[in-house]
């Protein structure tokens, strides 16, 4: 049975109390972004449906994985355009990618 988008963005909810999300002054309201979000995922889920499970293992790690990365990224430009530094972790994360060491 698929998932619905109601029941994915509560689960996002969820997921939020343990890290949550600062959605600062943006214009929209936060549960319209989580639901938005959520049929877009669940809409791309059900377009997988003839998929094997293991490509739709991939599929969905190669989404989150980029996500991850797009994440990363703003949040360091936004840091460095405020003159911040970045967080312990994250120049760890970085200084291991200057290394080379990926594992």
């Amino acid at each position: 049975m698929p998932i619905k988008p109601e029941h994915l963005a509560q689960l996002m909810r969820e997921v939020e109390q343990e890290d949550p999300i600062d959605f600062a002054d943006l214009p929209f309201a936060e549960d319209e972004l989580r639901q938005l979000v959520a049929s877009h995922l669940c809409e791309m889920a059900a377009a997988m449906e003839n998929f094997s499970t293991e490509d739709r293992l991939l599929t969905l790690l190669a989404v989150s994985a980029k996500l991850v990365l797009e994440n990363l990224v703003l949040h360091v430009q936004l840091l460095r355009r405020h003159g911040l530094p970045v967080g312990d972790n994250v120049e760890a994360l970085l200084s291991r990618l200057r290394k080379g060491d990926t594992e």
